[in-house]
């Protein structure tokens, strides 16, 4: 990268800092449990909007997987969501009625929150609907993870989206508060994706599976990106830039490649496919603030009338991290 180049990545990243600065006053606490947090734990970041059914599984995943805070930006649910959040001895709560798209899409709250609680921690950044895998997960908890990416200097780690989906109509069955939802969403494509490298940022640019072949057919090119650097050893001065595809500086998000093979990575499970989306896509359409005028949920109203089944003689039914690692969905490395 050139001089120029690298210096206008640092001025992007200053002025995403100074945005993150400006935004942290849209954000009103309705419960803060921070002084809870010690040196050393892992916290995770999040927002969402009336996904008060999705909440109990969410939250006991990643209590079992090790994260030791939450820290969650609700903008504007109607649904009981705060009121349960509020109620959980190990989540600090923050309230919003502006504009997600506004905030980048809410990188700006999260950005500012990372700022100030983040700092030297191990933060990991999902949605209510993402489910983080990765090699040994089965055995080994998010800390074993975190300490061996500390003693191999690593301060970042991968994990490539994996839409989940049924077998059969989205809405055939009905998903419950609490239930796993990889009970329902248990299939995955197992190709079809398209890899591309963004030089400006470093990071790959992944595209495909079943958003891409079902709802976006006619134009792949609009797919969503499937590239993700959720789980980060933090610092004041980092900065997400889009979602969680890539961060500043761009050394984090050389996550691939390494001298002798492959970075271990993971894999988010997206289980968005459920009987609760058709419900959640119309919504969002409304309110017109996702990425690109919400192409993407224009795309799904245009389809989920006729209550599309996305399984295919080519999906796979999901079974272990294991699996993903055999298909080349995600790596180990030279974690042993």
């Amino acid at each position: 990268m050139g001089v120029w180049q690298a210096y206008r990545l640092r001025v992007k990243r200053k002025r995403f800092l100074i945005r993150a600065l400006r935004k942290r006053r849209e954000l009103k606490p309705v419960v803060n449990r921070t002084d809870q947090i010690k040196p050393g734990d892992i916290l995770l970041f999040s927002t969402q909007r009336n996904e008060q059914i999705r909440l109990p599984y969410f939250l006991q995943y990643y209590r079992d997987m090790g994260v030791n805070h939450f820290l969650i930006v609700d903008n504007d649910s109607n649904d009981g969501s705060v009121s349960y959040l509020s109620d959980q001895p190990d989540v600090s709560v923050w309230h919003t009625r502006n504009s997600y798209k506004r905030s980048r899409f809410g990188v700006d709250w999260l950005n500012w929150l990372q700022r100030k609680y983040g700092h030297g921690h191990w933060t990991l950044v999902v949605d209510p609907d993402e489910f983080l895998v990765y090699p040994f997960c089965d055995t080994r908890p998010l800390r074993a993870l975190t300490d061996w990416l500390d003693a191999s200097s690593i301060k970042s780690f991968s994990a490539m989206l994996m839409d989940m989906y049924p077998k059969g109509r989205i809405d055939q069955q009905p998903y419950r508060a609490g239930q796993d939802p990889l009970e329902i969403a248990n299939w995955f494509d197992s190709g079809n994706y398209t890899i591309e490298r963004n030089w400006k940022f470093g990071n790959l640019w992944i595209q495909g599976g079943p958003r891409s072949r079902v709802f976006f057919a006619d134009a792949p090119e609009k797919a969503p990106a499937l590239n993700k650097v959720p789980l980060v050893k933090w610092d004041k001065k980092y900065v997400y830039t889009s979602s969680t595809h890539m961060l500043l500086p761009r050394g984090l998000n050389l996550v691939y490649d390494e001298w002798g093979g492959e970075k271990a990575s993971g894999a988010l499970l997206h289980t968005k496919f459920l009987d609760t989306f058709h419900i959640k896509a119309e919504e969002e359409l409304q309110r017109k603030q996702h990425y690109s005028a919400s192409v993407e949920y224009v795309a799904y109203a245009g389809t989920l009338n006729d209550n599309p089944d996305l399984w295919c003689k080519w999906s796979e039914k999901y079974i272990n991290w294991r699996q993903l690692e055999i298909l080349g969905l995600m790596s180990k490395g030279n974690w042993a």
